[in-house]
């Protein structure tokens, strides 16, 4: 690959199929287009090996409950069944209880969809409001068991580290600093009180050249951000398109039949150039790659979102049970080996369950009803999960002791790592127009993700090309780690050399 030829009327090599007018602006557009681009690339590479290591600040499941302290039964007096009442719902599904505001326990009754839940006293029944700052300071400090000083920051709707989507129901976020070790900043909800994002020090400050730079965060939260989509896809496009023009250049100009005069088989001397020419042709194909699946990132023009419908989970839940009322919570934690962390009710197939974790692996399954302990019966289960697609036959199950291609856990700092990804799973394969698969809990009931071809197609075009993502190099790291850093060290030569190039041309130009 080349940004510029060092004559102004390069040597055609015999058979050639591009006319001089087509070389001409082939030479052209990768020259002056490479003058910016470059910039992209070389920043794209260097932010994406940081991003191997500290990824954009979110808040775990298991952070979460980590932090979490264990349910005290004496502390609440309040039943399911009233903290329902107390919010205007009927049905326990979804609801969950956890000391999680202010270090107090807590029911959270889900709200409408992209609504934050309301939040009911478990110790008074009574309907909370919105936090303010005292109520986000003495969550934070509980967030460490009050060993820490916490220094409340005010309030911010969308800042450096808060661009997610998913917190826009929590907006405006109250910001605290605690003095731990790791000087960690808590973001916390000001609808519920909770927090919603941990951020360390060094997070946040990897992030300015990782996961913020790399996804052009800084076109967001300004007057920008409506367009910041657009401005990715379409710098991905003329990024595609430089890098395939200097990919042809590359090679027309390398002597495959014979050397030059100076005897090398690339006609650039100067050494910039000649680097430039060199890495270009061993990174070519890579740096074509990972811009291609950076743009299909971005799902753009919607080509991997179909038309599937959506799942029936009111059918797979049931029913509810008619009376008797909910278990106390006292029943639910006596039941328990150790108080849990956090009680979840959930409804599957008409039976009510909670499922109640107090840590990492799989939570416990409990009747809802008179807290037993629960399994599955695999029929039943069966019987609920073909429902979930309605009019369209379950082809079958196969459970999976193991992650496959599509389903599998990454570190916790990668883009999905927050995401559980338990074991063993059923792969349920459905007959539907659109391939649907879903995977499903089959200790707990839980759907675990869904799967149609634009899913799939997905996970190749971008996961797989982006992050190379395949289960086989995962499990033998360090081998992922020191091909994907040459990779992308390559890839940053390529670029810088480039950028070298084109401002000393650009500057020629301006000086003439």
């Amino acid at each position: 690959m080349s940004l510029a030829s060092t004559r102004s009327t390069p040597q055609r090599p015999a058979g050639a199929p591009l006319s001089a007018r087509a070389k001409r602006w082939l030479y052209l557009t990768h020259r002056w287009a490479g003058v910016v681009l470059c910039l992209f690339f070389a920043m794209w590479f260097l932010s994406g090996m940081v991003m191997m290591y500290v990824g954009y600040p979110k808040l775990s499941q298991q952070e979460r409950l980590a932090h979490l302290a264990p349910l005290d039964a004496a502390a609440i007096a309040v039943a399911p069944d009233q903290a329902l009442a107390a919010a205007g719902a009927g049905d326990a599904s979804g609801l969950s209880l956890a000391a999680a505001r202010g270090g107090a326990p807590v029911y959270l009754v889900p709200g409408g969809k992209r609504q934050a839940p309301k939040v009911v006293d478990a110790a008074t029944g009574a309907l909370l409001p919105s936090a303010g700052a005292s109520v986000a300071q003495a969550t934070a400090a509980a967030w460490f068991g009050g060993q820490y000083a916490a220094h409340y920051g005010g309030t911010v709707d969308e800042d450096v580290y808060t661009h997610s989507r998913a917190l826009d129901p929590d907006r405006p976020l109250h910001r605290v600093d605690m003095d731990d070790p790791a000087r960690t900043r808590l973001y916390v909800s000001s609808a519920t009180g909770m927090v919603v994002l941990d951020a360390t020090r060094a997070e946040r400050l990897w992030n300015y050249v990782g996961a913020w730079i790399h996804w052009l965060y800084p076109f967001r939260g300004n007057a920008l951000d409506p367009w910041w989509h657009d401005i990715v896809v379409w710098l991905s496009v003329a990024g595609v398109a430089v890098a395939l023009t200097g990919t042809v250049v590359g090679v027309l100009r390398w002597r495959f039949s014979r050397p030059y005069a100076s005897g090398s088989r690339s006609p650039y001397r100067e050494s910039m150039m000649r680097w430039h020419h060199l890495s270009g042709l061993l990174f070519a194909l890579i740096t074509i790659t990972w811009i291609f699946s950076g743009l299909m990132s971005m799902n753009p023009w919607k080509i991997f979102t179909g038309n599937a419908a959506p799942l029936a989970l009111a059918a797979y839940a049931g029913e509810p049970e008619a009376a008797p009322a909910l278990a106390p919570p006292g029943a639910l934690i006596g039941a328990l080996p150790a108080p849990p962390r956090e009680l979840n009710w959930t409804r599957v197939d008409g039976r009510g369950l909670v499922l109640a974790r107090s840590g990492p692996g799989a939570p416990q399954v409990l009747s809802a009803r008179d807290a037993a302990p629960y399994a599955f019966d695999e029929a039943a289960l069966r019987a609920a999960a073909a429902r979930l697609l309605p009019g369209a036959p379950l082809r079958g199950i196969e459970a999976l002791d193991a992650y496959d291609l599509y389903y599998y856990a990454r570190d916790a700092h990668a883009m999905l790592g927050h995401i559980e990804k338990p074991l063993p799973a059923w792969r349920l394969t459905f007959g539907d127009p659109q391939a649907t698969w879903v995977y499903l809990d089959p200790k707990t009931g839980r759907i675990l993700g869904r799967q149609d071809r634009g899913a799939r197609a997905s996970r190749w075009l971008f996961a797989f090309l982006h992050s190379w993502d395949w289960t086989g190099l995962l499990a033998r790291r360090p081998l992922w780690d020191a091909l994907l850093i040459f990779l992308s060290l390559g890839g940053a030569a390529l670029s810088l050399t480039g950028v070298v190039i084109g401002w000393r041309r650009l500057g020629k130009k301006l000086r003439a």
